[in-house]
Formats: C-alpha cells, sequence, structure tokens
C-alpha cells in the first residue's frame, strides 16, 4: 500500500524560510490533510480501549512508527460489523486524519476495520456471486410445503442459532418433528461439513431443510460464503430456508437458498406452524361448515313441506284422470288429423288420375295419327317435287358429260394412242422409237400395233 507523501514546504524567500504561527502551520496541516480525503492504513492494533463513553481507542504500530486511532461510538457498529478487535490483531484501517490542535497530535478518524487479508477474501466472494449468478443459482424459489411431515435441520447442536429455532418451535407446535444434521458452523472444514449435513438430510427423505446459525462477525460466518455450501444447496431436491446471522448479515448460502429468514428465529416461524392457529381456523371452518350444513338442511325442510301440500301428493288420482282426458282429446285430434291427410290424398289421387289420363298412350297414339293423316299427302307432294327436281338436275348432267366424254370424241372418228399396258397418251412422234409397242383406242375395240417409222411434223401438219 503507497504512503501519502508528506506535505511540501513552502519555497523560502529570498529573505528566509516562511514565518508561521503555531495555528498557522496547523491549520495548513490539516488543509493537506483534508486533500488526502480517506486512506487506509495498516499495522498491529496496540492499546485497545473502550471508554465508558462507546468510543473505541487504540493505536497502529509499525515498523517502529505508531499513530493513533478512534472509531466514534455511532460508528462502531458499522466499522467493525459484528467483528471483535483484539490486541495484536493485524488490520487495515480506512478513515481521515486529523490534528487535534491543543496538543499538535494527528490521529486516524476509523470509519471501518478489516482484518488483514480480509479484503481479498471478499473481492473472491464478490466474483463468486457474479459467477453463481451468471448460473442462475439466485433466481430459484420454490413454494415451501404448508405443513411438512418433517423438517430437517443443519446447524450444532450447541449453537445458540439452534436454541433459538427450537424455543420457537415450542411456541408455535411443540415437538413438530424436526430431524438434525450437526455439524460444526464455524472454522476450517465447516464448509465441507455443512455441505455434507444437508446432503444427509435431503437423502433421508425430509420435506424441507432449514440452515440456521446465530450471529457473529464476517469470520465467524464465512463457512457460508463457500461454494461447496452453495453447491449443496442448489442440488438439494426439497426447498432450503436459511436463517444466518442476524438481518444484515447476507450470506452466499443466503442468495442460493429458496428463502431467507433474518434470523433462526424468523426461519422457524417460516417452516414451524403454528399449531393453534391451525385449530382456530379449523374450529372457523367447522362452525362454517356446520352452518351451512343447518340452512341446506333448512332449505330442504321447507322446499320438503311445499311438496306435500301439493296436489299430486295429497291426492294421486287426479294425474290418472288428467291423463285420461288429455288422451282422449289427442284421440281427437288424431282423428280429425288423420281424416284431413285422407281428404287432402284423395284430392291429390284424382289430381294425379287426370293428368295420368291426359298422358295415356291411347290418346297419344290418337292424336298422332291424326297429325300423320294430315302430314302423310304433304310429305308425298315434297317428295315427288323433289324427285322432279333430281332428275331434271341428272339430265342436264348427262347431256353435259356427254358433251365433254372422250367417248363422243371417239365416235366422230378420233382415237387415243398410247403405249401397250397403259400409259399416257402419245402425242409426238419423238416420243416413241421403231420397235415400241403401242395400242389405239376406238370408239369401238382396241388396234394393237408396232412402230416401224417416226418422222418429224412438216410445217402445216397438226394444226386445225
Amino acid at each position: 500500500m503507497s504512503t501519502p507523501e508528506p506535505p511540501e514546504p513552502e519555497s523560502p524567500a529570498a529573505t528566509g524560510p516562511p514565518l508561521l504561527t503555531v495555528s498557522g502551520l496547523t491549520d495548513a496541516l490539516k488543509q493537506r490533510f483534508a486533500k488526502w480525503g480517506r486512506v487506509g492504513v495498516e499495522g498491529e492494533v496496540s492499546g485497545l480501549k473502550h471508554a465508558g463513553s462507546g468510543h473505541l481507542y487504540f493505536s497502529l504500530k509499525e515498523g517502529g512508527a505508531v499513530i493513533s486511532c478512534a472509531i466514534w461510538r455511532s460508528r462502531v457498529d458499522a466499522a467493525l460489523k459484528g467483528a471483535s478487535l483484539e490486541e495484536g490483531d493485524q488490520v487495515v484501517c480506512y478513515g481521515t486524519l486529523d490534528i487535534y490542535a491543543p496538543r499538535g497530535t494527528y490521529s486516524l478518524m476509523v470509519e471501518r476495520v478489516e482484518k488483514r487479508g480480509l479484503g481479498e477474501r471478499l473481492a473472491q466472494l464478490e466474483k463468486l456471486k457474479t459467477q453463481l449468478r451468471e448460473r442462475g443459482w439466485f433466481d430459484r424459489s420454490r413454494p415451501l410445503p404448508r405443513l411438512p411431515r418433517t423438517v430437517g435441520i443443519v446447524t450444532s447442536r450447541d449453537a445458540d442459532g439452534f436454541g433459538d429455532f427450537l424455543r420457537t418451535r415450542t411456541e408455535r407446535w411443540s415437538l413438530y418433528p424436526l430431524r438434525l444434521a450437526h455439524t460444526r458452523v464455524q472454522g476450517p472444514g465447516a464448509a465441507e461439513e455443512i455441505a455434507q449435513a444437508l446432503k444427509r438430510l435431503d437423502a433421508s427423505g425430509v420435506e424441507l431443510i432449514c440452515v440456521v446459525r446465530g450471529g457473529g462477525s464476517i469470520e465467524d460466518l464465512w463457512a457460508f460464503n463457500e461454494e461447496v455450501v452453495a453447491e449443496a444447496i442448489w442440488n438439494c431436491s426439497v426447498p432450503v430456508v436459511t436463517g444466518i446471522g442476524h438481518e444484515p448479515d447476507t450470506s452466499l448460502a443466503d442468495l442460493v437458498a429458496d428463502l431467507r429468514a433474518h434470523t433462526p428465529t424468523a426461519a422457524a416461524q417460516e417452516v414451524i406452524p403454528e399449531r393453534q392457529l391451525l385449530f382456530d381456523q379449523l374450529e372457523g371452518h367447522g362452525a362454517h361448515l356446520e352452518q351451512v350444513l343447518e340452512r341446506m338442511l333448512e332449505e330442504r325442510s321447507q322446499t320438503l313441506a311445499r311438496l306435500m301440500q301439493s296436489r299430486s301428493l295429497r291426492s294421486p288420482d287426479w294425474i290418472l284422470e288428467d291423463r285420461v282426458q288429455a288422451l282422449g282429446a289427442g284421440g281427437r285430434r288424431l282423428g280429425l288429423a288423420m281424416r284431413a291427410e285422407l281428404q287432402l290424398a284423395e284430392a291429390g289421387t284424382d289430381r294425379l288420375g287426370g293428368q295420368l289420363a291426359q298422358q295415356s298412350p291411347d290418346t297419344r297414339l290418337a292424336r298422332l295419327s291424326s297429325r300423320l293423316d294430315v302430314l302423310a299427302p304433304q310429305l308425298q307432294r315434297t317428295g315427288e317435287s323433289a324427285l322432279d327436281r333430281r332428275s331434271q338436275g341428272l339430265d342436264l348432267a348427262q347431256r353435259s358429260l356427254t358433251s365433254v366424254s372422250p367417248f363422243a370424241v371417239l365416235g366422230r372418228g378420233y382415237s387415243i394412242t398410247r403405249p401397250q399396258g397403259g400409259g399416257p397418251p402419245i402425242t409426238s412422234a419423238e416420243s416413241v422409237a421403231s420397235g415400241d409397242a403401242l395400242e389405239t383406242v376406238l370408239a369401238e375395240g382396241l388396234v394393237e400395233s408396232t412402230v416401224t417409222q417416226t418422222r418429224p411434223a412438216e410445217d402445216g401438219e397438226g394444226e386445225q
């Protein structure tokens, strides 16, 4: 830890060092101390004295140097936080420097005391809290059973907190079933014992577990800040309630537990049912149930009395009479309805008979025969007229075909010459040669011949 530098003296004037009064020098030192603000001083506690006014006075010594320290009565609890300060303790005191002018001495006005090494442990604890918070270990809050069959308790049988828990149990419900897992609650190895006790209780079948311990310094309660205890609480299959220290004390176990009570007494109040209160509630519920049953019985009695005065129960014969009358009226209504239905059916039958007669095959045949007699002459006349037109057309077509028929041309003395076996007519002497077999078609018959000679046409031959 770095030590603040002493105040620098004023630069000497050309004529010599500055001249100060005692009060002026004291004021200058006070101003310089005020500029330093809050400082931390490490040393060994010496000359510890508890004044009757409640103030605490002691000195810190180290390496042959000594500084006076004071903790005012209003600051003692906040400065020590429940820890004990003993002669010879190695501590770090945080506070401000002050000068007592009448004696020309300076002292450290202490605001907080930490035993050497506690600061590092607190820093490690904060780091562990951050890790567990990121895992979600601080977010679980399981509901507590209202009437657990057995409550497990992890503590030391000699601890004051256990006594407070038992007294509260006696007040609320004497001899309510508890199962104690005895363990040390402070000192080296206590955290591992607490974790094992939690595991034993969880495996024993209890429905709820309480972890309790009375007040003490932060060092005394440190076992409940160990990760092994937090992990054991997190792994419990049943809800866990903690009542560790006093209200200002908050341990890692409190943050992981399903419910944190401020003290062992408060923890007992959370988990031990109040027997008399339950009996009062049962008595109240019983009285309410009795009132409800009485009211229901009264209502049923009144309903039965009304029913006993009804006509149905006093003279049931009228029910049969009414039924006979109703049956007779129903029979009459049924007869009327049936006659009406029959009349409607007969009218429908007559209507359908007329329609059927109109659609009779004989009637239709007669109508069609009459129509056929009228249409037959018309059809004959239409057919004969059509045949005459077709005959005239055929005669005209025959004459036209005859005029252009090649056979008519042959009849006038012309012929058609073509190669034997068929083929196109021969129109030029150049298309045949000597020796070719030809056939000549006449108007009557066919002449076969062989070419013996060809000659080209002379001028004027072949023209009409």
